[in-house]
């Protein structure tokens, strides 16, 4: 029972908004395709298989960056009683714990197209070096948008087969997402992570991060617009979309950088934007 725990704490599955954030864009990418092709048992069978994925891969993702950053995350307040950190379990069982969830994850991605396999082990290199990024780039956030919207075009590929200018722009409007709420959350440990040198946008934005966030969200919400100008009238799809922008108001609105706990509610709040969001994009 103590070792589920630890399992549990140390893959963060106590925590739903981890792999929630990466499930999200890839029923986005799979709402988009269904418009194309319309056939439902299939549909609901690839969100199943990307929510099981996205649950695998988020918490090795999460084993390999507790890891990679063990040291660092002693000298954290939020990150001191992690399960490596605080020496609850070793490295080696933690390694072990984080190939067999990967192998449960390829058992899944073979169930797809040669493409979706291709751009599913093509992820594993963005997947793995993100927890690197902190250390060399002001800009971890941005590389982390790359990796966790990575699904968006794995999804469409799943059921088309091939690569769009659409579902491009899909990925590019959820890299801004990205690069917003997470910037929210870093705000949480900019205090530490200047104190041990680590780099984030919370901090290079740090006088201005409401402005930043508000950029980042509102390119989010141009390139949406933009994506879906057919669709918009006086229709369900406007008043979902209308929801989805102001649940991203919502969050600049009640975040303060000196209030860690308002960071971590606004951050939360990314759930209901990306259930949101996939609801829009399904009622086209």
């Amino acid at each position: 029972m103590k070792q589920l725990k630890i399992f549990i704490d140390l893959t963060r599955l106590n925590k739903p908004i981890g792999f929630m954030l990466l499930f999200w864009p890839c029923s986005w990418g799979l709402a988009y395709a269904f418009n194309y092709s319309n056939d439902l048992n299939i549909f609901f069978y690839y969100l199943i298989l990307f929510f099981l994925g996205s649950v695998l891969m988020r918490s090795a993702g999460c084993i390999i960056n507790d890891i990679v950053d063990r040291n660092f995350d002693k000298k954290v307040k939020r990150t001191k009683n992690r399960p490596i950190a605080s020496g609850k379990i070793s490295v080696k069982r933690s390694f072990i714990y984080s190939l067999f969830l990967c192998l449960l994850a390829f058992i899944i991605l073979i169930q797809f197209n040669l493409f979706t396999i291709i751009l599913g082990m093509s992820s594993m290199f963005l997947a793995f070096s993100y927890p690197y990024m902190k250390r060399i780039t002001y800009w971890p956030q941005l590389f982390l948008g790359l990796t966790f919207n990575w699904g968006i075009i794995m999804a469409w590929v799943a059921i088309n087969n091939d690569i769009s200018s659409e579902i491009i722009l899909l990925y590019i409007s959820a890299i801004f997402w990205t690069l917003g709420y997470d910037s929210i959350y870093g705000v949480q440990d900019m205090t530490d992570d200047e104190i041990i040198g680590l780099k984030s946008t919370a901090i290079k934005f740090k006088k201005n991060i409401k402005l930043f966030v508000s950029m980042n969200y509102f390119l989010t919400s141009v390139i949406l617009l933009y994506l879906f100008k057919d669709q918009i009238n006086f229709n369900l799809f406007l008043i979902i979309f209308f929801l989805f922008c102001l649940s991203l108001i919502y969050q600049i609105k009640i975040f303060n950088p000196r209030k860690p706990e308002t960071c971590l509610k606004a951050f939360k709040l990314n759930n209901l934007s990306g259930l949101i969001l996939f609801l829009g994009i399904l009622s086209i």
